[in-house]
């Protein structure tokens, strides 16, 4: 949504929040399974809309695509090539052309909180856009989502980025998608940006300075990946018989996990295969000036601060 003032955006008469950068929330940090990379100097929170990418080709390439192998090498085993070759002819292109199609198509770039500069950066449609983490403007608000199924509480959590250049166009980032989230998570989420470029890149769970990496790791690992679907549900039934003492615990619900779960394992890792490679192409789409201030030894000049020389230069070369 552009935004030309900083007047934050209006959904209902429910109060909304305004964050700073070095104001406390009184929550304490909690990643809300956006932040999809965190290293020393920068940390990247998942593009809204992204998530989708590698279904296609895993549902067509681990289902199909893996049943037609299994035929295929019955039929090697069997003696029935003739078989084993319609099989390869009707598994490959299952896998091959949506894996192509969903990789080599960009990804919506991640939201960068990069330390070594103090600043952010996102990108939209093309167009870079960003703000100094010093005096940053974010804003967080709650509402409610009524349909047919009954209602969904929802948070939305924006920050408010100028175009490089051109500083008089600006819009609202959302950081994460707000369904299913509350005011006092996305505080949370904040206060986990917060002690990341306040105090971090490492910090325990108060927000507060620490050389131990064990909060920030503890936080990033209960993302939930699709693939672990069946470990999961191990651990379930095996929590469940620990509280039943003996009795019948299991249910038809277990019985389905433990058959459809593993048939689905192929279909969930090559989505998640798919999905990073997909990650990991679209990353040389940031221009030159974001990429070299991630480096280690890369300028921590501001883009701000290019702008204002840039104006300068304008200015003295017009006088």
């Amino acid at each position: 949504m552009d935004m030309n003032t900083s007047e934050p955006p209006r959904y209902s008469a429910t109060p909304t929040v305004m964050l700073k950068a070095d104001q406390a929330t009184g929550e304490q940090p909690m990643e809300l399974f956006i932040v999809e990379e965190q290293t020393e100097h920068y940390l990247a929170v998942t593009a809204v809309g992204d998530s989708s990418r590698g279904l296609f080709t895993g549902v067509l390439g681990g289902i199909g695509g893996v049943g037609a192998l299994i035929f295929a090498t019955i039929g090697v085993l069997q003696g029935m090539f003739d078989v084993a070759c319609m099989m390869l002819a009707i598994g490959l292109p299952l896998t091959l052309i949506p894996f192509l199609w969903e990789v080599l198509r960009p990804l919506p770039l991640p939201t960068l909180f990069n330390r070594r500069t103090g600043e952010v950066y996102f990108d939209h449609d093309g167009e870079l856009f960003h703000t100094p983490w010093q005096g940053i403007e974010a804003v967080t608000h709650e509402f409610q989502m009524v349909g047919l199924a009954g209602g969904t509480r929802c948070a939305s959590l924006e920050i408010r980025v100028a175009q490089f250049e051109s500083p008089e166009s600006a819009l609202m980032a959302s950081l994460g998608a707000p369904f299913g989230k509350s005011l006092a998570m996305q505080k949370g989420m904040w206060e986990y940006l917060r002690a990341y470029m306040n105090n971090g890149p490492w910090f325990d769970e108060q927000g507060n300075h620490s050389e131990s990496t064990a909060f920030v790791k503890s936080q990033l690992a209960i993302r939930p990946r699709m693939s672990d679907g069946f470990k999961r549900a191990l651990a379930q039934i095996k929590r469940e018989k620990q509280e039943a003492g003996g009795s019948n615990y299991l249910t038809s619900n277990h019985v389905i996990a433990l058959i459809c779960l593993p048939i689905l394992y192929p279909a969930d890792r090559i989505q998640e295969l798919t999905h990073s490679l997909a990650k990991r192409r679209s990353r040389h789409r940031w221009p030159r000036v974001v990429t070299e201030r991630l480096k280690a030894n890369g300028p921590t000049t501001r883009l701000v601060d290019l702008e204002r020389e840039q104006a300068l230069k304008s200015v003295k070369s017009q006088n």
